[in-house]
């Protein structure tokens, strides 16, 4: 009679113990599985330009079906995207402005740094060109006249590369629009800037590739192209793993490897062409950046 409390404590006892063994073994297969999942989860940071012109949406399916990788991708200014970068919160980075990329790299903050493809940047604006910048030589004396004029120019404002770029072109013009009546921002991406330049009939600098997959319902006829300067070359950076432990190196690197394959340099030599008339990027991986637009 004494016997059953005692057996049906160690029946309990049994039990407690496989529960526990059970739970463990769940938890631990739990956490294994949600690591396998987390390393095949790539955070691709971008500028909008890649995005916008519907690239990604090409490239993207095909990287993920190859390698079974998963790409959320951020589409920002390449500015943000590297501040992305420099806190360890994107994996890897396709971006389009060389010299905060090289201050990245020589930051140890990302590594791998590679060419993959390049287009141009267009001066753009209203049909009547009210500051006649139409045959100007170069970009900063096209911007010297619509300064001179007071001609409404929209900036994106956003520290992007296209930002970037703009800025550039206003110190060798000499002149500083900061403040200015005429000189309006909109801390927005490019398409989203091309529309509002549209819808205020004002100029704004855009990457062909962009202007080319909106222009139809812009308004806004190319003014000004050609000028060297307006060059507009992308990388894709791998984030420094050494850096930031968490970042997924494999997976930044697969995707990296990817931009600079034959494969996919072959999808760009062709992408747009059909839509467009006209390629929207040139594949470069490969070339040496004094060689890109000869």
């Amino acid at each position: 009679m004494k016997r059953k409390p005692l057996n049906t404590l160690f029946r309990w006892l049994g039990f407690l113990v496989l529960l526990c063994l059970v739970t463990g073994l769940t938890t631990a297969a739990t956490a294994q599985a949600a690591k396998q999942v987390k390393q095949k989860n790539i955070i691709l940071a971008t500028t909008t330009s890649t995005q916008d012109t519907g690239l990604l949406d090409t490239l993207i399916p095909i990287f993920e079906k190859k390698t079974g990788y998963f790409v959320k991708t951020i589409a920002v200014g390449s500015g943000q995207a590297m501040a992305m970068g420099q806190k360890g919160e994107a994996d890897v980075l396709l971006v389009h402005s060389p010299d905060a990329e090289k201050k990245f790299i020589e930051g140890q903050y990302g590594i791998n740094r590679r060419l993959v493809m390049h287009n141009d940047f267009v001066i753009v604006g209203p049909s009547a060109d009210p500051a006649r910048i139409k045959g100007s030589r170069t970009s900063p004396e096209a911007f010297t006249k619509m300064a001179n004029t007071g001609s409404l120019f929209i900036s994106r404002g956003d520290n992007s590369g296209t930002h970037a770029k703009e800025k550039a072109i206003w110190k060798a013009a000499g002149i500083n629009p900061e403040g200015q009546k005429w000189y309006q921002q909109t801390g927005l991406g490019m398409g989203q800037t091309l529309n509002v330049a549209a819808e205020k009939k004002g100029y704004t600098l855009a990457d062909r590739g962009t202007w080319l997959s909106l222009q139809k319902n812009l308004g806004l006829p190319i003014l000004m192209e050609g000028d060297p300067i307006l060059l507009n070359i992308y990388h894709v950076i791998e984030v420094n793993h050494a850096k930031w432990p968490k970042v997924n190196a494999a997976g930044a690197k697969a995707f990296a490897d990817f931009m600079v394959s034959p494969a996919t340099q072959k999808i760009i030599k062709t992408f747009g062409v059909s839509k467009y008339g006209s390629p929207l990027f040139f594949p470069d991986a490969g070339k040496k950046v004094e060689d890109l637009g000869k």
